[in-house]
């Protein structure tokens, strides 16, 4: 039962202002509540050891550019944090759970003119019957990009970009628009 659950944000706002509760001026949070120092990777690490590994940080060629202490502290187009020296700027471009390995390079290697997404939903119920023009939204706060989308089998689509997108990642929603509207969406490969 959530005392609040039917009452709006700012209803609740107004309710702990009238109680003088020091939380009604708190600023909103887009993160996960339950960890006030958003220290993700820690969190982790305490509640899970058996899912954190080592692994090797590689280039694209392969080589060994450094070491992690779990893959849990790395996400696609990360920059900081990497514990590599470059005479450029590397960012993570892939992570590989099974073997540990985290894959860095520069960041026009982040570039992706398209992607494959899964289970796929279209909200009308019905798949295009082909390519239709989009908007996609590959993340929050990512302005959706224009392009075109087509289902495929088994609740799939595939996406093609009018313009190369940074760090199309795996997992993460992907929402197809026309205007306002939201066409589907699905979940990145």
């Amino acid at each position: 039962m959530f005392p609040v659950g039917d009452r709006p944000k700012e209803a609740v706002r107004e309710y702990a202002r009238q109680r003088q509760l020091p939380v009604a001026e708190k600023p909103d949070s887009q993160e996960i509540c339950f960890i006030p120092d958003h220290d993700y990777a820690s969190f982790v690490s305490k509640r899970s050891p058996d899912v954190v590994q080592s692994g090797s940080i590689v280039d694209l060629d392969g080589r060994i550019v450094g070491g992690h202490d779990g893959i849990h502290r790395f996400t696609i187009g990360q920059r900081k944090g990497l514990g590599v020296s470059a005479t450029a700027p590397m960012y993570v471009l892939r992570i590989e759970p099974a073997s540990g390995t985290v894959t860095v390079g520069p960041k026009t290697a982040l570039e992706r003119s398209t992607c494959s997404v899964s289970g796929v939903n279209w909200i009308s119920g019905v798949a295009p019957p082909g390519w239709t023009s989009v908007a996609t939204q590959i993340r929050h706060r990512h302005p959706a990009a224009s392009g075109r989308v087509r289902p495929l089998e088994r609740a799939r689509a595939e996406v093609e970009f009018d313009m190369p997108q940074l760090a199309v990642t795996p997992g993460q929603a992907a929402v197809f628009y026309d205007g306002d509207a939201v066409v589907g969406g699905g979940w990145i490969d």
